[in-house]
């Protein structure tokens, strides 16, 4: 799979709501109204991920949940992860 160059990712960052590029990442923060609702949000990534075959690094703080990917197996950001990314915009 082929890396996507900085220019590419700019470009598809426009068309996604929220994710930013982060180091070698891209990554979107969300706020919740408490702890339940953002397990709600994390269980429902985990179908998408398990879908794909292809999991985030989620990190969570009681309202608030932040994902990055990346594809690992390529060593950068690919249309692996923007896929994923647009798939989770529709939640």
């Amino acid at each position: 799979m082929q890396i996507l160059t900085e220019q590419e990712i700019h470009k598809h960052l426009e068309s996604l709501e929220g994710w930013e590029l982060d180091g070698g990442t891209i990554k979107r923060e969300w706020n919740f109204r408490d702890f339940a609702e953002a397990m709600d949000f994390i269980n429902m990534i985990a179908v998408i991920a398990e879908n794909h075959n292809h999991h985030p690094e989620i990190y969570n703080v009681y309202n608030r949940v932040s994902l990055r990917y990346h594809t690992h197996d390529a060593g950068g950001i690919t249309e692996k992860d923007i896929k994923i990314a647009r798939e989770i915009d529709k939640l």
